[in-house]
Formats: C-alpha cells, sequence, structure tokens
C-alpha cells in the first residue's frame, strides 16, 4: 500500500510519513505542486494526501487535473481553511474528503483508512494492449478474443504490469500490489508466477511481451511488428 503526501510543511510530512510506516504503509512526500503530477503518473498510490496551499501549483488545480486525467485514486485534503463554502467547492472537484488544519493524529488515520478501504475504481475495466485484452470486472484475460486461463495471482501480476506499460516494476513493488505485506521478499514466488504467466501469454502471441530487466524488476511491452 502506497501514499503520496503532497504538502510543503515538513514537520507535517514527516510526522504522517512516520505515523504511516509504523503502520507498515509506505508514503512518498512532495513539497511543490509542480512536482506532484510526474510523481502522480510515474506511480500507482492508494492515497494522494494533498495539502490545499502549495508553492507551485495548488491543491485544488492538482485535484482537478488528477480528475480530468481519468485517475480515480482516493484525494484526502488537507487546508487551514474549513469554509463550508470551500468544502463543497472541493469536493466538486474530485476530491473525497476534506480535513482542516490542525488536526489530530487520530483523525487524519481514520479518515486515511476509511478511504484506504474503499474498493479501487479501475480507470477503464478493460485494458487491451495489441491483441492482448484484460477485463478486470469479468476477471477475464483474452488474445484475439481467445481465452487465457490464469491463477488469480496470476492475473492480478499480468494487470499491474498491464496497467505500467513498459515501466520496469521492482520486485518490491510487485509485492506491495500483489502479494501482502508478509510475503517473502527473498522468496522465488514472483519467478514462478512470471515464468508460467510468460508462458501462457507466449503460447497466444508468440512473443515475450513479459521482459526481465537484470537487477532491477520486469515489464510488460510489446514488440512491434
Amino acid at each position: 500500500m502506497k501514499i503520496l503526501i503532497v504538502e510543503d510543511d515538513n514537520e507535517i510530512s514527516e510526522f504522517l510519513r512516520s505515523a504511516l510506516k509504523s503502520e507498515c504503509i509506505e508514503a512518498d512526500v512532495v513539497v511543490n505542486g509542480n512536482n506532484a503530477p510526474k510523481m502522480i503518473r510515474d506511480n500507482e498510490y492508494d492515497l494522494i494526501v494533498l495539502d490545499l496551499m502549495l508553492p507551485g501549483l495548488n491543491g485544488d488545480k492538482l485535484c482537478q487535473m488528477i480528475r480530468e486525467e481519468g485517475n480515480n485514486v482516493p484525494i484526502l485534503i488537507l487546508s487551514v481553511e474549513s469554509d463550508v463554502g470551500d468544502k463543497v467547492s472541493l469536493l466538486n472537484l474530485g476530491a473525497d474528503d476534506f480535513l482542516a488544519k490542525p488536526f489530530s493524529l487520530e483523525e487524519f488515520m481514520a479518515r486515511a483508512h476509511a478511504l484506504l478501504r474503499r474498493p479501487k475504481a479501475m480507470r477503464d475495466d478493460v485494458i487491451k494492449l495489441g491483441d492482448l485484452s484484460i477485463d478486470s470486472k469479468r476477471h477475464l484475460v483474452t488474445v484475439k478474443d481467445e481465452i487465457i486461463s490464469l491463477t488469480n495471482k496470476e492475473f492480478s501480476l499480468l494487470e499491474l504490469l498491464a496497467k505500467n506499460p513498459g515501466v520496469v516494476l521492482s520486485r518490491s513493488k510487485i509485492i506491495e500490489h500483489v502479494w501482502d505485506m508478509n510475503a517473502d521478499l527473498f522468496s522465488n514466488s514472483i519467478e514462478v508466477h512470471i515464468f508460467n504467466l510468460r508462458k501462457k501469454i507466449r503460447d497466444k502471441m508468440h512473443q515475450d511481451v513479459i521482459q526481465t530487466i537484470a537487477n532491477r524488476g520486469y515489464k510488460l511491452e510489446l514488440m512491434s511488428n
């Protein structure tokens, strides 16, 4: 599980990051709004904690941008402003919750956990990469309408790779999103699942779309014809 904290107050951001870490939740911190869009596009976050007043791009503009790009990640706004009109405006822009500063750690964690418990909204129900189609709702993978039978873990692994085409995903990131936090980082479980998944797709597509990048991880990339 991973959270992005966009907050220019270092004391607040480090306090929140430390509290989240104590619950085995990883957090990235960005202090300038201008740097947030790239982080959001390059990573898959389970929650974004967004300060309203930021250097660079303001929180309201960031919130609007995230939703306009079709990203349904939950957004928790932090602000010293607590006017009802401001809250309504932010909710209309796509924010999921609003927390006025100063706030207690207990309230922050309660709101964060409530948002993290919500079912993940998929950006698209169907991911298409060339002839490969991944239907998240139906839990179905096809190549030219021919079904590939996958285990639950193989499906989750393929879905993660397909949502990040061309991006090298490390073993730790894969474990974070496909396995639970108690998974053994040193086991060969990922390698076994990658091997089986690669073979099943290769049998249908006649190419290795899942590539191993030495000492870095794995990526899904279709070869051009």
